[in-house]
């Protein structure tokens, strides 16, 4: 091992300019959204959530905003940047993100990493999947998902759907949507046929179709990690539904429980069994990640534990996807991390976000408004989070 340089002490000018080098790369730092599907995510309320988000963060880690990455800007120092979606690695080092906090998101090696299909196995081993899909993980997580497979081309999940409604409904969902929407029940083959009918080959070939158990009465908890600005605050929570201006059922926002580090700290919580197993799921799933995906790192970190009863009355529980991107629970992340730092003494809160289609309503003293408005594609729309002192309500 070369040690050479570490036994030359450094002259006092020497650890002088260092200081002033670091302090001038924190003050000089800039933190721009990125907009990963064209004109489109330029405008709406996902553009005005990743812009509030943004600059939030800016505040939080002493850092400016900047809007809309430029990528013909000059930059002295590399942007701190708050993407549309997880990014692959080519397009993170095209940006000139190095590692976690170079962002408020994930990079991942392939695209389909960043997919709810590397959740479960193909149905054999002549199924077709696309690059960079990994057979380990699936194995890794099988006792902390539900039963399942992930397909990439029609006729295996046709085969995959049969073995499933063997059992009972199957609920079958596209391997790129979100917020509750690319998702439907089925409870016959006919009925599958047709749904996946629907979803083009191209589609199908890139990001996947999952089909797996359905089950009833279900809760669906969010388990989750952030870190920014040498911060770190880790929550569990559940999510609820609303109906959107369309009347289908929709991610309607999340309550959490953050506490301020990692997850020794979140356990040391008075916390009912079954969100201790919600939570030592999504910690399987997590480390699982980190041992398949060569070159996978993220600053966000959040998973979604459904638990309910299956077709036999069993209570089941597992974990559907990630989600290493900004998500709809991120108001309230951030407004967790606001409160601690304005108050060191703070470790733990609770942090809400919502999201409510239709008139817009009376809002809470303290929130936090990320959109309100018309959305060109979604109607008229609010979103926003608050944050409230801890007690344990369960």
């Amino acid at each position: 091992m070369t040690i050479a340089c570490l036994d030359r002490p450094r002259s006092a000018t020497t650890h002088a300019v260092e200081i002033a080098e670091k302090a001038l790369a924190v003050a000089s730092r800039t933190v721009v959204t990125c907009a990963m599907h064209g004109p489109q995510t330029l405008n709406g309320h996902e553009a005005s959530t990743r812009a509030e988000i943004a600059r939030r963060l800016a505040r939080l880690a002493g850092f400016e905003y900047g809007g809309e990455h430029d990528p013909d800007a000059d930059w002295q120092i590399a942007p701190y940047f708050v993407p549309s979606d997880t990014l692959t690695s080519t397009a993170a080092a095209r940006l000139g993100i190095g590692g976690a906090d170079d962002l408020f998101g994930g990079v991942v090696p392939a695209s389909c990493i960043a997919t709810k299909a590397i959740t479960h196995p193909l149905v054999d081993a002549d199924a077709v999947a696309p690059l960079g899909w990994s057979p380990e993980f699936p194995r890794l997580v099988a006792g902390s998902v539900l039963v399942g497979y992930s397909a990439f081309s029609k006729k295996d999940a046709l085969r995959a759907g049969r073995l499933l409604l063997e059992r009972g409904d199957i609920r079958v969902k596209l391997g790129s949507g979100i917020a509750g929407m690319g998702q439907w029940v089925a409870n016959s083959e006919a009925m599958l046929e047709n749904l996946l009918e629907a979803v083009p080959d191209e589609e199908l070939a890139a990001t996947g179709v999952v089909l797996e158990e359905n089950l009833i009465d279900v809760v669906t908890h969010s388990v989750g990690c952030v870190r920014i600005a040498e911060m770190t605050a880790t929550y569990c929570g559940t999510q609820h539904t609303t109906s959107n201006n369309h009347g289908a059922d929709v991610y309607g926002g999340s309550e959490l429980r953050v506490v301020r580090g990692g997850f020794s700290a979140l356990l040391a919580l008075d916390l009912p069994v079954d969100v201790r197993l919600a939570i030592a799921q999504a910690r399987v799933y997590d480390d699982a990640a980190d041992r398949c995906f060569a070159g996978f790192f993220a600053s966000r970190r959040n998973y979604d534990v459904a638990q309910g009863t299956d077709i036999q009355g069993r209570r089941r529980s597992g974990v559907l996807e990630q989600s290493w991107r900004i998500g709809g629970a991120s108001g309230a992340e951030i407004g967790a991390l606001e409160a601690f730092r304005a108050d060191p003494s703070l470790t733990t809160v609770h942090a809400r976000s919502h999201e409510i289609y239709g008139e817009a309503p009376a809002l809470p003293d303290g929130a936090a408004v990320y959109f309100r408005g018309i959305d060109p594609h979604v109607g008229e729309l609010t979103k926003f989070a608050i944050v409230e002192p801890y007690a344990d309500t369960r």
